[in-house]
């Protein structure tokens, strides 16, 4: 079974847990390959950690820890930690403004903003409109009403193309099925979205897009930084990376992440909490969705917390914490 549960909420992981330990009970032999950690120490007997291809080491499932493992597979002792938040300045500019956006039975009157060199986190259960907002301001789904503003100014998406354009882009929740085209290569999945500033008349200068595709995911450590090599033979880990490096290749004003660690292992993790973090202390805007309540306290300066396709709450400094994060999604009043 390889990630089954990177799909799966916790209440459906847990039901699919139950299914395996009847099969293992009735004689089965079970593979369970996973980057949940908790997940493999609570369900196998025996763990096998693999580095580069090779074994490094198996043992019982119970002289385990996260930690241990995390040191294991990266060949090095390594805190699950994030990096420190460096504050925007306190005069920085609101680069990018959303007013009332709306999509009928799915997102109702959204307002928030991000200043330049923040993170900004958009917490919520699954369904309650987190994504629905991202795909809204992207323009990949229509929306009824709300206006759009980069640098004060009104800016109107109705497509992709448009919020690229205005400097927008989106890293989807799916990679396979939203991000990346997997029957690809590296390089083309990266430059896809630019051809028009690499081409000449109707020819692509595959040199520059060579050259160029090559040094950025170099500086965004995929391995192998080949353009030329096909997409699916990389790891999980490194086919982020290149989602990421579709859409660094020209430099946006803002970046929206859904779920950017998402099925991805505990070295890319790290990773793209460095590089998302990098990106926010360049002066980019990034508006950061995710489902583990850590990542989003441990990586945003604010976070609006949004429960039924509403924003319910926003929440900064002292406010910004796990249990006022978690009493807002849940629509429940916090008690002092």
């Amino acid at each position: 079974m390889d990630e089954p549960t990177a799909a799966l909420s916790a209440e459906e992981a847990e039901k699919l847990f139950d299914i395996v330990r009847l099969l293992r009970d009735a004689g089965t032999t079970i593979v369970f390959v996973s980057h949940f950690l908790e997940q493999v120490l609570s369900l196998a007997d025996t763990v096998t950690v693999l580095r580069n291809g090779i074994v490094v080491r198996t043992s019982p499932a119970r002289e385990e820890t996260p930690e241990s493992l995390v040191t294991a597979m990266l060949g090095r002792a390594m805190t699950l930690a994030f990096p420190p938040k460096i504050q925007p300045a306190p005069d920085a500019p609101v680069v990018f403004q959303v007013e009332d956006l709306a999509r009928v039975g799915l997102v109702e009157n959204v307002s928030l903003n991000i200043r330049a060199g923040e993170i900004v986190g958009l917490a919520g259960l699954v369904g309650s409109g987190r994504s629905e907002v991202a795909r809204a301001i992207f323009g990949a789904d229509r929306c009824d009403q709300g206006v759009i503003k980069i640098n004060g100014r009104h800016v109107h998406i109705e497509s992709p193309v448009d919020a690229i354009r205005a400097g927008i882009v989106l890293l989807p929740e799916s990679r396979k099925l939203q991000g990346l085209i997997m029957r690809l290569e590296v390089g083309h999945n990266v430059t896809l979205p630019h051809l028009g500033t690499l081409s000449r008349a109707t020819l692509i200068r595959g040199r520059q897009e060579n050259r160029e595709t090559r040094d950025l995911l170099a500086d965004l450590d995929v391995r192998p930084p080949e353009p030329r090599v096909k997409l699916t033979s990389l790891s999980g880990g490194n086919q982020q990376k290149v989602l990421f490096a579709k859409w660094l290749f020209r430099r946006p004003r803002i970046l929206i992440a859904d779920e950017p660690t998402c099925g991805v292992d505990v070295g890319a993790k790290q990773a793209i909490y460095g590089l998302l973090n990098s990106l926010a202390e360049q002066g980019m805007g990034v508006l950061l969705i995710s489902s583990e309540i850590e990542e989003v306290l441990g990586l945003a300066h604010r976070v609006y917390a949004m429960c039924q396709g509403r924003v319910v709450a926003e929440l900064a400094g002292l406010s910004l914490t796990e249990d006022a994060v978690m009493h807002a999604i849940f629509a429940t009043p916090q008690v002092n």
